[in-house]
């Protein structure tokens, strides 16, 4: 008859008596018990502790919202609406290029859920100085919760970033075409030049396996004649890597919706932007719209601020004035334009948040994204092996 979980199981002892194996140290299991006991407590905790550093950070940049007492004098306000429907609709085209890279596992997202989150995710990273971290770990989760396995899960997200910043690279470059000599003053010619090739290639490996290898290979060579680490068969490591990483492959089709929706994602939140110099009664610099928009965006990316806050402001302002815009009709638009895209965000983002753990309180979703039922990942997209029937013989 068999033991019961966690009772002390009897052995032999090699002269036919059993004796009873050692129960695990009572000091280790009383500090599971209070582990598991105190970690809803932590949980907590912590939250509230998150809570406090975002009410921190962005309370010390309230002083960026000052000085718009002039401005509300002259502006029109039926171009508000118009400004939060293009910010939305840029947010739904980033839902559809995550849509796509979970299509190429072979995995359907809920489209609803999925726009929420993106709202979600950028609020978190809006409010936390790590928040580009913590946002990835948030939609690892969700993703978990949508069907993906780890691998599909970690490579949508390193595809999402990747196909956002090719897309806004493209844009900058398009930008720099249209500004012409201009851009060349301002000497961004060769940064924004070198992003989009440095993009580009990153983007690559996305599509052709043998420059990933020889990357993959590298970096992990280096890193084992440097620290001496990962430790093993570095062969064996390329390749476990290497099948990681190409789990997931897309097709040319795939790639080209993909950069569709990217891009049309940067266009929309421009166009909000556009909309304020017209709020505003004030000429929209067409000139150096797109190549300052580009290069303010581009230059959010760096992890100076939560969100870019104060780094998309300054360096759009200065690039848009360099082209001729008047500066302080510049500067409104650009606050005007960043109380939507940052703040207004931040609020409906964290809303979504709050909607979405009360839908997992309730069951909707799990509460363990981890032990969700997977319904993509490599099993799923692996491709299928014939087995031969084999007939039993009496």
């Amino acid at each position: 008859m068999g033991t019961r979980h966690g009772a002390a199981a009897s052995e032999p002892d090699g002269t036919g008596t059993r004796t009873e194996a050692a129960p695990p140290p009572a000091g280790r299991a009383r500090l599971r018990r209070y582990v598991r006991r105190a970690w809803p407590v932590v949980r907590i905790a912590i939250g509230f502790g998150l809570v406090a550093v975002a009410v921190w950070v962005l309370s010390s940049k309230r002083t960026e919202l000052s000085g718009f007492s002039n401005i509300f004098n002259k502006f029109d306000w039926w171009w508000v609406a118009p400004a939060i429907v293009a910010e939305i609709a840029s947010y739904a085209c980033f839902t559809a290029m995550q849509y796509e890279l979970l299509v190429a596992g072979h995995l359907r997202a809920p489209v609803r859920p999925l726009f929420k989150l993106s709202f979600a995710s950028q609020a978190i990273t809006n409010s936390l100085p790590v928040g580009n971290a913590v946002a990835s770990v948030y939609g690892f989760r969700w993703f978990r919760r949508f069907g993906a396995d780890n691998t599909l899960a970690v490579w949508a997200l390193a595809g999402t970033l990747v196909a956002a910043s090719v897309s806004l690279s493209l844009l900058a470059i398009f930008g720099l075409g249209l500004a012409a000599n201009e851009g060349a003053s301002l000497d961004l010619v060769p940064v924004l030049i070198g992003t989009f090739v440095v993009m580009v290639g990153i983007g690559s490996l996305f599509v052709y396996e043998r420059p990933l290898h020889a990357v993959v290979a590298g970096v992990l060579r280096l890193s084992v004649a440097l620290t001496h680490r990962p430790r093993g068969d570095t062969t064996a490591q390329i390749e476990r890597i290497m099948a990681w990483m190409t789990a997931v492959r897309l097709s040319w089709t795939q790639i080209g919706w993909i950069v569709f929706w990217g891009t049309l994602n940067w266009l929309f939140d421009c166009a909000c932007f556009a909309m304020m110099f017209v709020a505003i009664d004030a000429p929209i610099p067409w000139k150096g719209l797109l190549l300052a928009y580009g290069a303010g965006q581009l230059a959010a990316t760096l992890p100076i601020t939560p969100g870019g806050l104060g780094v998309v402001e300054g360096s759009i302002t200065v690039a848009l004035v360099a082209f001729g815009g008047a500066e302080a009709s510049t500067a409104y638009a650009v606050l005007l334009y960043r109380l939507i895209s940052f703040w207004l965000i931040l609020v409906i983002g964290w809303a979504l948040i709050g909607q979405l753990a009360l839908q997992v309180r309730r069951g909707r979703w799990p509460r363990q994204a981890m032990a969700s039922e997977v319904e993509a990942g490599p099993v799923a997209y692996a491709p299928v092996v014939a087995v031969p029937s084999v007939e039993l013989a009496e």
